[in-house]
């Protein structure tokens, strides 16, 4: 028996399979496209500092109409922390933050203990005054990085120095080397005492006096 009812009575069944179709097919696009993304996104990592393997000095150097008969002094940063984050393979984006105890800043020459006490209190008490900033900090605003050979890379690291309670900006330049979940971070800068407030440090009338400019030299060491 032929049912001749009117082809209008199927549509709606018809319909209701092709909507349902596309729709799977517009839900379906947006899913692949984000998988996707997630897969190929780059992987980041964020290192601690490791204080206890890394090295970090700051040099001050004699002047004045004597300065021939005064001495360099060598001064050990003994306790700082931070962290930095980066994307691996490329380092950028990446970022660095660092907070050193001003008051753990030790002289490391071959001086007497008296001497050395003296050098020290002056540091602490006159020059960075650690009781009312006891801390010296460095936040990155900025961070290139160029690959020079297999897990290294030279980089070029700009932020924010605060000493004193005065911020500065500073740019670094930074030789990196990645190991088996290791970093290492090598390089040195320079830092005027001046533009934070402070009067370099003088005696014998001014006839021997600290200069200006101070000298960082850091060896840092960095682990997940």
């Amino acid at each position: 028996m032929i049912d001749r009812r009117p082809m209008k009575q199927f549509l709606p069944a018809n319909m209701t399979i092709l909507v349902a179709f596309a729709a799977l097919v517009l839900l379906q696009e947006p899913r692949n496209a984000s998988t996707e993304a997630v897969e190929t996104a780059p992987a980041t990592a964020r290192y601690k500092i490791d204080s206890a393997k890394s090295r970090f000095t700051v040099r001050a150097f004699a002047g004045g109409f004597l300065s021939a008969l005064a001495h360099d002094h060598t001064i050990l940063i003994r306790e700082f922390n931070g962290e930095t984050d980066f994307t691996f393979g490329s380092v950028e984006p990446a970022s660095l933050r660092i907070t050193i105890d001003a008051g753990s800043l030790t002289v490391i020459d071959k001086v007497s203990d008296k001497d050395k006490q003296k050098i020290e209190n002056t540091m602490r008490d006159e020059v960075l005054e650690v009781s009312k900033f006891p801390e010296i900090t460095f936040k990155s605003t900025g961070v290139s990085a160029n690959r020079t050979g297999e897990g290294q890379y030279q980089s070029r690291i700009s932020g924010d120095i605060t000493l004193r309670g005065v911020s500065r900006p500073l740019t670094i330049n930074t030789q990196l080397e990645f190991g088996d979940k290791e970093l290492h971070a090598k390089g040195t800068f320079a830092l005027k005492q001046s533009a934070f407030g402070i009067k370099p440090v003088s005696v014998a009338g001014g006839t021997i006096k600290v200069k200006d400019e101070l000298k960082f030299t850091f060896d840092i060491v960095a682990h997940p």
